[in-house]
């Protein structure tokens, strides 16, 4: 299946995509700290928005990809692998060496995507959902505790 995506940086902080950013994210407390920060992607079909990540520059060498989502009517199609492959070619052409995505320790087909997109797990940060986040996360039936961190060298 070919899809007519269209990936464009997003300067309007007035019309954000919250509905895809509390999708990814559960928090606006959390989005809120690195919204104004960071460079939000909306991807369109058609005009309309059917997808969003986030890049966060860390250092001159490393950006994170802080939130990729895909709107419920919409997955299943490979667009939320669309997304993460353009945050990786956006990223090297903007010269970063390394791009990091942190995931939770109960989200598992976020886990595999990243990996199929060349990313590889590099740590955990042990409690950092319960520690962070007011309420509960249960994903695919686990509580979401820890953060699974990945990265991929950008050559």
């Amino acid at each position: 299946m070919i899809l007519n995506i269209k990936i464009e940086k997003t300067e309007d902080r007035e019309s954000l995509p919250w509905k895809l950013l509390l999708s990814a994210d559960p928090s606006k407390k959390m989005i809120d700290k690195y919204i104004n920060s960071s460079d939000i992607y909306i991807a369109l079909m058609e005009e309309e928005v059917v997808g969003e990540y986030v890049l966060t520059k860390i250092d001159n060498a490393t950006v994170e990809l802080i939130s990729v989502a895909v709107d419920e009517k919409f997955q299943g199609r490979g667009i939320g692998k669309i997304l993460v492959l353009d945050a990786i070619k956006k990223s090297k052409e903007k010269g970063f060496k390394t791009i990091e995505i942190g995931t939770g320790n109960s989200s598992f087909s976020q886990l595999a995507l990243y990996q199929k997109c060349g990313f590889r797990v590099v740590g955990v940060k042990k409690d950092f959902f319960t520690e962070n986040y007011d309420k509960e996360i249960i994903e695919n039936g686990i509580r979401c505790t820890d953060m699974i961190r990945l990265s991929q060298i950008l050559i």
